[in-house]
């Protein structure tokens, strides 16, 4: 496995600028969330942009994977709108044009996937009308990722449609595809799941293409700097070791971006020796 960060949590930062800081520290793979300065594809500047960050990928030696999470991207007044859960009317089609921009941008930057999630079930729905929408959104998506070779890596989201691992495990009995993969967030398994982190990851590990990171309590959907949770970290990395696990491992602090380059250098020291005492 090697570590990576996610650029969520360097907001105040050009991308580039953020791609030569983590590379400085020592991070191998580099979690690019799509964003207003970052790769977005409605830029007018975006083809050169991507030719500019596959040249500092390439430069620095390091790997990439595309979060599609932004908060404001799409809808300036709503948070993560619209999502794969609303009505055509309400911009559903824009979500699967932009997931098809990201499939995009991870197929030219050979990238490891493309993350995404549910998104919040609409007021009014059920949550078999959220399944189903969501069903029906995904196909276009992973046809089109599959065309691409290009893998998603769907992430259960504390108070998503998709928020644990059995709502994960019902979405695939309505998903026939090999390019449907899993991002596993560490501290979102700690904060809902009633099996532990190593066994999540014994049940899961065949289909798990890309992971977060953070500390969290119990109950409570908060990314934390490492220490301040009660996550036993040692444990989480034993576990992937013993499923062979080859992936990215992205250090996600999306609230740390005013402490930039100090939380990107403390979690690499934290997290950094625990890796290689199980190389």
């Amino acid at each position: 496995m090697y570590l990576g960060y996610n650029t969520n949590g360097l907001a105040h930062h050009s991308l580039p600028a953020a791609i030569e800081l983590l590379a400085e520290i020592g991070y191998r793979s580099v979690a690019i969330t799509l964003d207003h300065a970052a790769l977005n594809p409605y830029d007018p500047h975006f083809e050169s942009e991507l030719r500019e960050i596959s040249d500092l990928l390439v430069e620095h030696n390091l790997r990439s994977t595309i979060e599609t999470g932004a908060r404001f991207l799409l809808d300036p007044r709503h948070k993560h709108q619209p999502t794969l859960l609303c009505s055509k009317g309400e911009g559903r089609p824009l979500r699967v044009e932009f997931l098809r921009h990201a499939v995009d941008i991870a197929a030219a930057l050979r990238s490891d996937c493309v993350s995404l999630w549910s998104g919040v079930l609409p007021v009014g729905d059920t949550a078999a009308d959220g399944m189903a929408h969501l069903a029906e959104s995904l196909h276009p998506v992973l046809d089109y990722a599959g065309r691409h070779g290009v893998r998603l890596g769907f992430e259960p989201e504390p108070d998503m449609l998709i928020d644990r691992m059995d709502r994960y495990a019902e979405l695939l009995t309505l998903i026939d595809s090999p390019f449907m993969k899993l991002t596993l967030d560490v501290g979102h398994v700690h904060c809902l799941e009633e099996n532990s982190i190593p066994d999540v990851i014994a049940e899961w590990h065949e289909r798990i293409v890309n992971i977060h990171i953070e500390d969290m309590h119990r109950g409570v959907h908060e990314h934390l700097m490492f220490g301040e949770g009660e996550i036993d970290f040692p444990s989480v990395v034993a576990a992937l070791k013993e499923v062979e696990y080859d992936g990215p491992l992205h250090v996600e602090l999306s609230r740390h971006s005013h402490l930039g380059p100090t939380a990107a250098r403390q979690a690499y020291d934290f997290l950094n020796p625990l890796i290689d005492n199980h190389a």
